[in-house]
């Protein structure tokens, strides 16, 4: 039996419905659920969910999908429990000083809550139930009234549909949710659904690259560039593209105002450098946000998200703290398609990495909900961006499916591999990252092109051995299709060089199955060339079996 509940406001007055009101209207025939509000006045909606019941069996395992690219996501066993914030960190992120720090706006835990029980589970826009082969996914078809947060209940036997409706207006006859339950074998779920929303991948064509981040971070430099593209250039084959990251730039967005002190020739002079080295050029960029530093904050707050005391809204700690830009005040969205033009056409930029894209959205306004913001925002950005390509990240991954050409799926990569409980589910992590490499594994080539992020092979300014280094190249070549590196080529021993070129060659891999077993071991079953293959490890501490 399907169950619903609504809890809405009109003219100041909240209203409670479940199971029996002329507001909703719910259609299921096993394969598609459609839910409707029928408001015949402008309504808000406080919160929304549809319930279907679900059994769930000894041995079945379930995947939920983080909030964004960052966000920690993996399959867990069903009477197992979410890793979650101690109580005392969870307070302590949310007094006053850290919440005007912008601590923890990257996730969903300022608007959500953790489930705190073992069996129950939450993810974002898809989610799955897996019992050796068999998949029943549970997917959404749209998230432009809001996103869809998808829970398991193991203990109540129920599955849950939760639209973020939050600050929308309903009016109408409104479709607000929309779900695709399918079964049948991994891929062939996966198919199914994204014939039955029409995305399409912008490129097919496996991309290797470099980007300066990993090794130098904010300490970027004109002279690195130049070094490390030289030595790049002169490999026997060519990485395609050459991404300069964060650090270019005087200040968070100031982005047409080059830092002279690193980059004395300018950015133009840098992408003809790379171009003239045969590669394609690749800026980091974070369109939506803004530094006090900033002309933005300085010049025209105006711009700038405001929270409900009225102030500028902080996005998140990074830089001591930056600001969402609201990309549907003019004048603030004729700036970002100016930095986009000059990039691209005026500097010749071929590919921006866009960063830190889930701001557009930590606030609902407008009378839209974050989901709408969020498709709005990357229907935005597309248009700005034209034919050039995109690297999406720090973004709620189904608003950038068919909107972007690569998307990072996983958090940043750590130095180290080093496993840490109870932090920020956006938190830097090896671990994290090669769990969501593994099991966003359905969305590459089908989405976009899938991000796992960087694989390192130097020596240098690196804190996991070799061995674990290795394991993550080949989990990256296996299941990513942008598969990048941070390092300076030329200090690469015979090895390193094997390692590099085996990790970025196209391979005819096909994934039979992955998984986690016995606490922290992960499997993954794939056939190479027509020969069953298999691997095994432990995801917290990155040790080989």
């Amino acid at each position: 039996m399907t169950n619903f509940y609504i809890e809405y406001e009109i003219n100041g007055k909240t209203y409670r419905e479940e199971n029996n009101s002329s507001l909703v209207s719910v259609e299921f025939d096993g394969e598609r659920l459609r839910a409707f509000i029928n408001a015949a006045k402008p309504t808000s909606v406080k919160k929304f969910y549809v319930q279907l019941p679900q059994k769930y069996e000894r041995g079945m395992r379930c995947f939920v999908n983080g909030y964004q690219s960052w966000t920690d996501s993996k399959e867990f066993d069903i009477d197992g429990k979410m890793d979650t914030l101690t109580r005392l960190a969870e307070f302590s992120y949310k007094n006053a000083f850290m919440i005007n720090s912008g601590l923890g706006r990257a996730g969903d835990s300022f608007y959500n809550e953790y489930p705190r029980k073992k069996g129950v589970f939450y993810g974002y826009s898809y989610a799955y139930l897996r019992k050796d082969d068999e998949v029943k996914l549970f997917a959404s078809l749209s998230e432009n009234e809001g996103f869809t947060i998808i829970r398991f209940d193991a203990a109540q036997g129920f599955v849950r549909f939760e639209k973020d409706l939050e600050g929308a207006l309903i009016n109408g006859k409104t479709l607000v949710a929309d779900i695709a339950v399918l079964k049948g074998g991994y891929d062939e779920v996966f198919d199914k659904w994204f014939e039955l929303n029409g995305v399409q991948c912008r490129t097919k064509e496996r991309k290797c690259g470099y980007t300066t981040w990993y090794n130098y971070y904010g300490g970027v430099t004109q002279s690195i560039v130049e070094r490390d593209l030289k030595a790049l250039s002169e490999l026997p084959q060519k990485p395609d593209i050459f991404q300069i990251d964060d650090g270019h730039q005087k200040c968070i967005g100031e982005w047409l105002n080059t830092n002279k002190e690193k980059f004395p020739s300018g950015m133009k002079a840098a992408a003809d450098k790379i171009h003239a080295a045969g590669m394609q050029a690749g800026l980091w960029l974070a369109p939506f946000a803004a530094v006090k530093d900033s002309f933005i904050y300085r010049e025209h707050r105006d711009w700038l998200v405001k929270g409900k005391n009225g102030k500028p809204y902080p996005a998140g700690p990074n830089w001591g703290t930056f600001y969402a830009i609201d990309f549907y005040n003019k004048e603030a969205a004729a700036y970002i398609k100016k930095v986009f033009d000059v990039v691209l056409n005026e500097w010749g930029y071929d590919m921006v990495k866009l960063d830190f894209l889930y701001a557009a959205c930590v606030v609902p306004m407008h009378g839209k909900s974050r989901g709408r913001i969020m498709c709005e925002a990357m229907d935005f950005i597309r248009e700005c961006v034209g034919d050039k390509l995109i690297l999406g990240c720090g973004v709620p991954l189904m608003p950038a499916f068919g909107k972007v050409d690569f998307c990072r799926i996983g958090a940043d990569v750590a130095l180290d591999w080093h496993f840490r409980k109870h932090m920020i589910r956006e938190d830097v992590s090896t671990p994290n990252t090669v769990c969501c490499t593994i099991f966003r594994r359905g969305l590459n080539g089908r989405a976009f092109l899938n991000d796992p992020d960087v694989f390192l092979l130097r020596d240098k300014n690196m804190h996991m051995s070799f061995e674990k280094r290795k394991l993550l190249a080949k989990i990256n070549g296996m299941f990513g299709d942008l598969l990048f590196v941070s390092d300076n080529v030329s200090e690469y021993g015979k090895e390193q060089r094997e390692v590099f070129f085996d990790t970025v060659r196209k391979k005819n891999v096909r994934i039979l199955r992955a998984g986690i077993s016995g606490g922290d071991i992960m499997r993954v079953d794939y056939e190479e060339e027509g020969q069953a293959k298999s691997f095994s490890f432990n995801y917290k501490t990155g040790e080989t079996l």
